[in-house]
């Protein structure tokens, strides 16, 4: 039963043969269908959805959520920074009114190695909060790949690369903001990314769910900064039989995803005033969870000519799959926006990491020659963003249909679609299907913004010759 989605997905979704058309569909007013088929649905009016272009916005929108929210605050980020912005976050929380009561419930979920990476880390940020509430629950998930002979020699930061935990979702009460902006000092300030505010009970209540889920097979901190297994929860991830904790983790997720499925009542198109559907999509490659990957590349393979794509990834580093699918596959016109290595957040670091940037420059010159050598260029098109001293993480999808001049979908969360996003990392994100002509129009304007600021690819700049090696061995890695 619980792998009934997942055996779906990974018959029907690759196939040739077996391939759902947009006509094909359990409720034909809803446009992009058969994503009934495949993922939870949330219908919701457009009107209760708020597009935020700029990191202070994020910012300030956080803070007034956590002094305002009444019932429950859960905050998914890969880390939360050890600065004064990072602090005022908090202290708004401690000052709203209802957390003073004890009446608010606060679950946060990070990633165990960058949590707990330095002696000024996330740890020690959250630790006075849960030495005085007991409403708080934080857990660190680690991944099952760091153990054994790994975890005693790989050091702090280059044990991230096995696997994180990098989904971004932030609820206060009953609205979620999802985006691809962790809880830190360059994310509230210089760094490009993309932030939604949704307002519907049933889509909080399912991520808030999910996030239940994994916080089970996550660590658990306590007031003393000791970590240890959750109470619903029997296997360290280090420590336990890998494949068997696997499977136990994977099989909780895709009951949940699978039950959620099954509930599918929420997408009742009959009230007019909702317009809009909501499809929860997650990735855990880790956990042979691939729900997410399935459905994308699906949505990319079915653009029919004449309609167009803008995909933005904060790091160039797609999947053979998804390049396969974008060349042989999809008939659209793509725009794909990366960052230009100037807007790269690893632009200068020290060691190996200096090189990423020239790293994602080479693997997009590899794939501009894959598609001109299948001539097409006329509809695959490379910009790199470039703001004076800004960094770039954006990433998504919009969707024009044939001979529409605003999108009617677009994606929206933590995926990149790289390799890592793929194979290492707990991800998730949301297809927004509208017909909301407001929603679709500011859905244009955020896509536009972005793009103003990209710049014609340039594919053939000098990368290190040490870079096409470390590009071969380790692109799964960044």
């Amino acid at each position: 039963m619980i792998r009934r989605l997942f055996s779906v997905l990974e018959t029907t979704l690759p196939s040739e043969q077996i391939s759902y058309t947009h006509s094909v569909i359990k409720n034909e007013n809803i446009p992009f269908g058969w994503l009934l088929t495949v993922a939870p649905c949330f219908s919701v009016s457009g009107k209760d959805i708020t597009i935020l272009t700029e990191p202070e916005e994020f910012y300030n929108t956080l803070l007034t959520n956590c002094s305002t929210a009444k019932e429950r605050i859960t905050l998914v980020s890969l880390y939360l920074g050890s600065g004064n912005l990072e602090q005022k976050l908090l202290e708004s929380i401690r000052n709203n009114k209802s957390y003073r009561n004890k009446k608010l419930r606060i679950n946060i979920l990070l990633d165990y190695t960058r949590g707990s990476r330095g002696t000024s880390n996330s740890r020690n940020m959250i630790l006075p909060l849960i030495q005085e509430n007991t409403n708080l629950k934080v857990s660190l998930y680690h991944t099952p790949e760091l153990r054994g002979f790994l975890k005693k020699i790989v050091p702090d930061r280059w044990n991230e690369l096995l696997g994180l935990q990098h989904m971004k979702i932030y609820i206060f009460d009953d609205t979620l903001i999802i985006s691809g902006a962790n809880l830190s000092n360059d994310y509230f300030t210089n760094r490009q990314d993309r932030y939604f505010v949704i307002k519907d009970k049933n889509l909080t209540d399912f991520y808030s769910g999910l996030i239940n889920e994994v916080q089970d097979f996550s660590l658990h901190l306590d007031k003393h900064d000791n970590i240890g297994l959750s109470k619903n929860w029997k296997q360290l991830p280090y420590e336990s039989n890998k494949k068997y904790f696997v499977e136990k983790a994977a099989d909780k997720i895709k009951y949940y995803i699978q039950n959620a499925m099954d509930k599918n009542c929420n997408c009742n198109d009959n009230n007019n005033s909702k317009d809009t559907w909501i499809y929860p999509m997650v990735q855990m490659g880790q956990l042979d969870i691939n729900h997410d990957a399935l459905i994308t590349n699906k949505i990319l393979a079915d653009a029919p000519p004449g309609s167009k794509l803008k995909i933005a990834t904060g790091y160039f580093n797609l999947t053979k799959d998804y390049m396969n699918t974008i060349i042989d596959k999809c008939e659209a016109d793509c725009d794909i926006l990366m960052a230009h290595p100037k807007a790269n957040g690893f632009l200068g670091a020290k060691g190996l990491a200096g090189g990423i940037p020239y790293a994602y420059s080479y693997i997009a010159k590899n794939f501009k020659k894959l598609y001109e050598q299948k001539n097409q260029q006329h509809r695959i098109r490379l910009f790199e963003y470039y703001r004076e001293s800004w960094t770039y993480h954006s990433k998504g999808l919009w969707y024009y249909m044939p001979n529409e001049n605003v999108p009617s979908m677009t994606l929206i969360g933590s995926p990149n679609f790289g390799e890592r996003s793929v194979k290492r990392d707990l991800e998730t994100q949301v297809a927004i299907v509208t017909k909301n002509s407001d929603l679709s129009n500011r859905l244009n304007q955020e896509c536009s913004r972005l793009f103003e600021l990209g710049l014609k690819a340039e594919t053939e700049r000098k990368v290190p010759v040490w870079v096409n090696t470390f590009v071969l061995f380790f692109r799964s890695y960044f």
